[in-house]
């Protein structure tokens, strides 16, 4: 499956009920974020997320590490955690793996996420170094995830605990997936996390890596491929063995005025779509392709009226929902190969 990313407890110009519609299975919502605003203490007052922001179906949380490293010259890390200075304010906090484990658990989602070290991966010295920390910190994630598990669920609006998923790190380099791999299958994690691999390393690198978790990983448990969102590497994730994607990249690049379609990616504020009667994507059936043209959705970008990037957002993300489902029908079926090869063909062909 494909899950929308709601970083700050929404999708970005999709209202819950178009995500349900289109068949959304899952979504995210950002730990680092929602710590900062509006509070996990507040979220947990208002009865957890599923309830602040009215989704009935499951969501995923990350555990804050990400956005903690990406603020490099605003954080100093040590073996215990990381201090950082908000992006927004400057204001001073502290993440520790106790600390992020208890708001996730605070914000209420089914399955949350150990805390861990996102490292550059061009440095194999420092990726090494790195896995020192992250191996130790998921002991003390699950060790504190299941202290709060023996108090109960934390909010009212689900009756189980969540589901603490362990996320294998490494970089490029196989040996020290490997080495991951194997530590945090020992911990025996109901799944796991296949992380660092959308930090601007190639897409062989990218392949290859998902690759030898295909032979390391627990074969009837789920495997989630972070921050991969191109229909390209869906493809190319499920053929490796992955279950579960996510990625902000649908509605960012709608945001920019990309659009997928299944003759390849287009961009929907070149003058060529002006009078183009159209939809998006002849084959599609989503709300913005079923109503509006090409020529009228592009007038909308280019006067930066809030439709034309809801309505491109909405194709997006009912784009890749629909792939999934193409997805998992053919591989129940037996024939996902050539369901992928014929799918690519196309794709990478000349735009429409």
């Amino acid at each position: 499956m494909f899950m929308p990313v709601g970083t700050q407890a929404t999708v970005k110009g999709v209202f819950p009920r178009d995500l349900r519609e289109m068949g959304a299975q899952m979504i995210l919502a950002n730990t680092y974020h929602l710590y900062l605003r509006p509070s996990d203490d507040l979220i947990l007052r208002k009865g957890g997320l599923h309830r602040f922001i009215n989704w009935d179906g499951p969501m995923l949380t990350d555990s804050g590490g990400f956005q903690v490293f990406s603020l490099s010259g605003m954080r100093k890390l040590d073996n215990d955690g990381v201090t950082f200075r908000s992006h927004r304010d400057g204001s001073k906090h502290r993440f520790t793996p106790e600390r992020s484990i208890q708001i996730q658990h605070n914000l209420g989602a089914d399955v949350i996420m150990c805390f861990d070290e996102c490292p550059p991966s061009g440095d194999h010295a420092y990726v090494k170094d790195s896995l020192r920390r992250t191996h130790p910190w998921a002991v003390r994630s699950r060790d504190e995830h299941e202290r709060l598990c023996a108090h109960g669920p934390s909010s009212n609006t689900y009756p189980h605990t969540p589901s603490l998923f362990g996320i294998v790190q490494g970089g490029i380099y196989e040996d020290l997936r490997t080495e991951s791999a194997q530590f945090m299958t020992g911990l025996n994690f109901p799944g796991y996390a296949i992380g660092g691999l959308a930090v601007g390393e190639n897409k062989p690198d990218t392949d290859r890596a998902v690759s030898w978790m295909d032979q390391l990983l627990p074969i009837d448990k789920p495997r989630y491929l972070m921050g991969v969102g191109d229909p390209l590497d869906l493809l190319h994730g499920v053929a490796r063995g992955v279950d579960m994607f996510d990625c902000v990249l649908p509605t960012r690049l709608a945001r920019h005025g990309a659009a997928f379609t299944a003759d390849g990616r287009i961009n929907m504020r070149n003058k060529v779509f002006e009078e183009d009667e159209r939809p998006i994507d002849p084959s599609c059936t989503c709300p913005a392709c079923s109503t509006h043209t090409r020529a009228y959705i592009r007038h909308l970008l280019h006067v930066e009226e809030t439709l034309g990037m809801m309505l491109m957002s909405i194709h997006n993300l009912h784009f890749l929902l629909t792939l999934m489902r193409q997805i998992r029908a053919s591989v129940n079926e037996g024939r996902f190969t050539a369901f992928a090869a014929k799918w690519e063909d196309r794709y990478v062909g000349q735009p429409a």
